[in-house]
């Protein structure tokens, strides 16, 4: 061999070795970030899941994860079904057949306690919850609390040790980002599929509740019936959402999935765990996303932001000093352009707690803290079982317990009456409202807000304690 091809092979050899170790010790867009374990924060690499084929690898996200997803069976009763033309010729019977309905979802366990995280519609109406873990044991389950205005709910099975899922960061999940989605489609157990961030903060006018937080996560990883209650983790296996609907005109997957995110979901849990009821934030404000022809109308300068159509007088937003005609910018840094966006940044907060609004007004932005507030007006928290006057009368919101005995979706309980609006309609002691002029009623939230938005005449559905419908008017 001569000495030019000698030379020659040497200096591609050695070419080829660096760009090989370059390639096997390159980065991979590894990023720094925090982990929450306890109390304390760790920093740590977060490397991109990636084989060698330069493919996104999901195995260990699954593996790490699928063991925490449960799947939850609903047992119930039900009236069979009641002829009218007998009950009116011969009357109603004194007895009904009760027909026993088994439905399922699933759940994510999210301590070694056994606290696992589901969705209100999944144990709605349960009279017995059976959980199935992933190695085939089963457990009976019991409520701790539910929020239909999330759609989350938080039930428990005895014992230790068990698997769980930590939780994520929703607010750094990015469209375009990987994420898996795991739970019991059509029954079979233990499913998990993939796809990608499709959008953030999305409404889709789902949860039909006057003060519902919709601010869903879009995905395309396929979803179908039994997934509801399920895991939406991120690629490094930590749960960011709870698999909660699916867009669909057939009732299947049909592209479109929806998760509430960690955000929300997680401080629902812990209001659940530490009072029994959920503590909502409120700022007192009517609001609208900003669009070209309002922003026209309106004089507003800006394509972004949320608009303020109106404050309430003596409300947390009027206290502050924030106006009218105000275009909300920023919570605590977080930029906010939708209404749904506004809505999951207050929803992570509870009354008392103060947050920095970044608003534009004339032109100039400015920075305004302001004290968040609850549905009363005040800053206390309440806890589950407390009482508040209303119109002449202790109320309280019903336990699921007591919704389920009653197969009602919820309600508010007259605990105790005095000389008022509902003494003088007949309502007694005991009865529970479900619904206030056709809208449903499942806190005491709800009827505050129905209340205050409503003039002339009120129409109220519910029941009593021992089974009878009951319905009355009065005007305010």
């Amino acid at each position: 061999m001569d000495k030019k091809k000698f030379f020659g092979l040497m200096v591609a050899a050695v070419l080829g070795g660096s760009i090989t170790y370059a390639l096997v010790n390159r980065n991979d867009g590894s990023e720094v970030a925090q982990y929450q374990q306890g109390d304390s924060t760790e920093r740590v690499a977060r490397p991109m899941q990636v084989n060698y084929s330069g493919m996104v690898d999901f195995r260990t996200a699954a593996s790490s994860t699928v063991d925490a997803v449960v799947h939850v069976k609903i047992r119930s009763q039900q009236a069979a079904y009641e002829n009218p033309i007998y009950n009116f010729l011969f009357g109603k019977p004194s007895y009904q057949e009760q027909m026993p309905i088994v439905a399922s979802g699933s759940g994510v366990i999210i301590s070694r306690d056994g606290y696992i995280v589901t969705n209100n519609h999944v144990i709605e109406g349960a009279d017995a919850l059976e959980v199935t873990l992933d190695d085939k044991r089963t457990f009976t389950a019991k409520v701790i609390g539910a929020d239909p205005t999330t759609d989350i709910a938080l039930i428990k099975i005895e014992g230790d040790n068990f698997p769980f899922i930590p939780w994520g960061d929703s607010d750094k999940l990015q469209v375009g980002e990987w994420v898996l989605a795991i739970g019991n489609p059509f029954n079979l157990a233990s499913t998990v599929t993939a796809g990608i961030v499709s959008a953030k903060a999305r409404s889709i006018n789902i949860i039909n509740k006057s003060s519902a937080i919709e601010a869903f996560i879009q995905t395309d990883a396929a979803v179908n019936p039994g997934n509801s209650g399920g895991a939406l983790v991120n690629i490094e296996g930590q749960l960011v959402g709870i698999i909660t609907a699916i867009a669909s005109p057939t009732g299947t997957f049909s592209g479109y999935s929806f998760a509430v995110p960690e955000r929300i979901a997680k401080k629902t849990v812990s209001d659940l765990m530490e009072f029994g009821t959920v503590q909502r934030a409120f700022i007192g404000i009517s609001i609208s996303d900003v669009t070209s022809d309002m922003a026209q109308k309106n004089k507003v300068t800006i394509l972004k932001g949320v608009y303020v159509n109106a404050v309430t007088n003596g409300g947390a937003a009027q206290d502050a000093g924030i106006k009218a005609g105000d275009v909300i910018l920023k919570v605590n840094g977080v930029e906010v352009n939708k209404v749904s966006e506004l809505q999951e940044q207050i929803g992570q907060y509870r009354p008392g707690q103060q947050v920095n609004i970044t608003i534009m007004r004339n032109n100039k932005t400015q920075d305004i803290m302001l004290t968040l507030r609850n549905i009363e007006g005040g800053t206390s928290l309440q806890k589950a079982g407390e009482t508040t006057e209303l119109l002449g009368a202790s109320i309280r919101t019903v336990t699921p317990q007591t919704a389920s005995g009653l197969r009602i979706k919820g309600g508010v309980e007259i605990v105790a009456l005095s000389d008022g609006k509902f003494a003088q309609a007949g309502v007694k002691q005991g009865f529970i409202i479900t619904s206030v002029n056709r809208k449903p009623i499942y806190s005491v939230d709800d009827l505050r807000l129905i209340l205050q938005n409503t003039t002339g005449g009120i129409y109220l559905e519910g029941v009593y304690p021992n089974g009878s419908i009951s319905y009355y008017a009065f005007g305010i």
